[in-house]
């Protein structure tokens, strides 16, 4: 899972997608109901969006007033939780395109942030879903989207993260990350039917990443 992450910078999404934001922009770093950007498809071509990154499902009436940790999707309950299975069902599949993202250490006994980039420099592009949630009361038009996230139990360096279960095996843990989109598949993830996109969730392997100790301590830093 992951509740911290510096989204990527609007010139590097610019240089790649070929899109610019049209109103405010996000701060460097966020943490959950922070508004970044995530990229959806448009009449099968991409648009750059920006809400809140906890995501609100169709039911929640009172959703902005009332936040719930919805950032992280399980991926294997998208399909049937009551918050995710409308924007999964419809297809509201997006990437969020990010800098780097942090995860916890408990190595030592203690939680030392690490934080996780791509050894080639490039923006990471993170499976997500996106809603767009219109209060009742004011007409008003909430974009928000939520992260998908695996278990991550066998990876040789993504089951090194978050506090551990001390009554549970090494491979009954349910660590959580979350999933990365292959540049080659993007298309495919935001405009390819069901089955299609659902093969493309998988972790990378350890050589993509480039990943340490975190200077930061907290969102914004």
């Amino acid at each position: 899972m992951c509740n911290r992450y510096r989204p990527a910078r609007a010139e590097v999404i610019e240089a790649q997608w070929q899109l610019k934001p049209t109103g405010r922009l996000w701060k460097p770093g966020i943490g959950p109901w922070g508004e970044g950007p995530f990229i959806r498809a448009e009449n099968g071509e991409p648009e750059l969006i920006v809400g809140l990154w906890a995501l609100i499902g169709d039911h929640d009436k009172k959703a902005i007033n009332r936040p719930r940790m919805t950032n992280n999707a399980r991926w294997e309950t998208v399909a049937s939780l009551r918050t995710y299975k409308g924007p999964w069902s419809r297809s509201q599949r997006c990437v969020i395109p990010a800098e780097s993202y942090d995860e916890p250490n408990w190595e030592s006994g203690k939680n030392e942030w690490w934080s996780f980039r791509r050894a080639d420099a490039q923006p990471w592009h993170l499976a997500g879903l996106w809603n767009a949630w219109t209060d009742p009361e004011t007409g008003e038009v909430h974009e928000s989207y939520s992260m998908i996230t695996m278990n991550c139990d066998a990876h040789p360096l993504l089951r090194r993260f978050h506090k551990p279960e001390p009554d549970l095996p090494a491979d009954r843990q349910d660590k959580r990350s979350v999933v990365a989109i292959d540049v080659d598949d993007l298309r495919t993830w935001l405009t390819g039917d069901v089955a299609a996109a659902s093969s493309l969730i998988r972790l990378p392997e350890a050589s993509v990443f480039d990943a340490g100790p975190s200077a930061a301590t907290k969102p914004g830093v």
